[in-house]
């Protein structure tokens, strides 16, 4: 007879065979290439990060970018945009289509590039050489004459604030034929060239004014304009009253310096702004900028000013979903995730991190889901009490201070498994490098191993991997109970809802992407 040592039987259904090798060169699996150009499309930001170089990070996007379907292209390009709220993703997956297929890119154009910046940006890409061809090409070119033809006054001015390239390039670069004697002039005051100021919008005039006497109303021009002139507390105060909620976020600690905050009327006003629920959607906010807002506005911003920051978190993060049933949420705290979210950039590194992340989508859970267990992890399953009526902030903050430690994906649910438990629904938050669990020889990963386990408990259980870094490899096979998705934006939590609630199957992402109208 056989050995049993060697051929005895294995306990539950046998574990698909891993097809990958993570970071750590540990047993993982793969993505197919439309789930990983999704994958990377909300999540890659070309910055430095804990297992792959900014070019290594191109690199593969434009492997990817090939390897699919012009029309594919298309659409994810549209989607890393509208639905993940990325910025320089989209632009090179454009510039890649534009390349491969003029048609598509026509249709995709005006959906991607929504904005003065995000024109420079795909101007840049295309410069670049990077996807290809370092001129711009008759479709490009004739596309953004279009967008600098068809744009408002107000959209060229915001479009005016930065380089690399500035306006002033992208116009020389491409030649508008300007369709009017105003936008003509316009064009020329940009470039820095002799206009009949006449001609120019009555805001730039203002501005000019202003510039030149520092008296009269404060012009209605972007904020970057009005910054550079000597502004009194009065100027600065109707500048938080009158800016968009993203710039009023982002410059709290300004206003405190120049002394709106004094006044208690304006105290009022943004605390109000800021917990607006309409412009928060309209914003388009990660959850995570109010973290950081949150997190370094100083000391002596006014309480009422931080206690909206806190009101905000609570409305951004509004579609968590409520699961019928146990749930558990897996936020990844091991030393890779402390890497900054948008990787390392000189002078731009964000000064949020993947585990902040992970910490404020576990929060968020435990908020919506009061009964939800949180098991964060690195080489085992950390102990940490949290209070579900505390803030989401509060919450977030203390789970990411146990940041550290080596990855093992599989230690929640040996955990689980260990005490019995059945959830309904496990959510993990991971850079999904885990190595700790590494099965020497093994048919798959400990992580799925582990899952089975639960699944002989709980036949309908499902599990679902949010995908937090740009690597392209899971520790759990996608399959009918099981979800990878990716990104930082909340449209993840919709995904989330509609698997966990067997409204959709687990390509639901992918087809959401490939859903989109051209």
């Amino acid at each position: 007879m056989a050995n049993k040592s060697v051929f005895a039987s294995m306990k539950g259904p046998l574990l698909p065979k891993a097809t990958a090798r993570n970071a750590h060169r540990a047993p993982a699996y793969a993505y197919s290439d439309a789930h990983a150009l999704a994958q990377v499309a909300v999540t890659g930001t070309f910055g430095g990060m804990a297992y792959q170089s900014p070019q290594q990070e191109l690199n593969r996007v434009l492997t990817l970018a090939e390897a699919v379907e012009p029309r594919y292209l298309a659409q994810a390009a549209i989607y890393a945009r509208q639905a993940g709220h990325m910025k320089d993703m989209p632009a090179v997956l454009l510039a890649v289509l534009a390349r491969r297929d003029p048609v598509l890119f026509r249709a995709a154009f005006g959906r991607v590039v929504d904005s003065g910046k995000m024109l420079r940006s795909f101007v840049q890409v295309m410069r670049s050489g990077q996807t290809g061809r370092k001129s711009l090409g008759t479709a490009p070119k004739a596309m953004v004459q279009g967008w600098l033809n068809a744009a408002s006054d107000w959209a060229l001015l915001n479009a005016n604030i930065g380089n690399d390239p500035s306006l002033a390039d992208v116009i020389k670069m491409v030649h508008p034929k300007p369709a009017s004697p105003e936008r003509d002039a316009l064009f020329a005051w940009i470039v820095g060239r002799p206009c009949d100021l006449a001609l120019l919008p009555q805001a730039v005039q203002d501005w000019m004014v202003f510039k030149e006497t520092g008296k009269g109303a404060l012009p209605e021009v972007p904020f970057q304009m009005l910054t550079q002139l000597e502004l009194s507390p009065t100027h600065w105060a109707q500048i938080a009253r009158n800016g968009s909620w993203q710039m009023v976020r982002q410059n709290l600690n300004t206003f405190h310096r120049h002394g709106v905050f004094e006044v208690q009327r304006n105290v009022h006003q943004v605390a109000a702004r800021l917990r607006d629920q309409k412009q928060i959607r309209a914003a388009k906010a990660f959850p995570y900028q109010l973290m950081v807002a949150a997190r370094t506005v100083t000391r002596e911003m006014p309480r009422q000013i931080v206690d909206a920051l806190h009101d905000a978190m609570e409305i951004a993060v509004r579609n968590v979903p409520q699961i019928k049933g146990q749930v558990v949420v897996c936020p990844d705290v091991s030393g890779s995730m402390t890497m900054a979210a948008t990787g390392y950039r000189k002078g731009a590194t964000s000064t949020v991190r993947h585990v902040d992340i992970a910490a404020l989508v576990a929060a968020s859970f435990q908020r919506a889901n009061r009964a939800c267990e949180v098991l964060p992890f690195d080489f085992d399953v950390r102990e940490i009490g949290l209070e579900p009526r505390d803030t989401i902030l509060t919450n977030a903050e203390r789970l990411a201070a146990l940041a550290g430690g080596g990855t093992n994906c599989s230690a929640p649910l040996a955990w689980l498994n260990h005490h019995k438990h059945s959830p309904d629904l496990v959510v993990f938050v991971s850079d999904n490098q885990s190595w700790v669990d590494a099965r020497a020889g093994g048919q798959g990963t400990a992580m799925l191993k582990e899952w089975g386990a639960i699944k002989r408990r709980n036949p309908s259980a499902k599990l679902v991997c949010i995908d937090i870094a740009p690597y392209g490899t899971t520790q759990a096979q996608t399959r009918e109970d099981v979800l990878n998705v990716g990104g930082f934006s909340d449209a993840v939590f919709d995904q989330i809802a509609a698997f966990a609630s067997g409204q959709t199957g687990p390509d639901h992402w992918v087809g959401e992407i490939e859903r989109i109208e051209l």
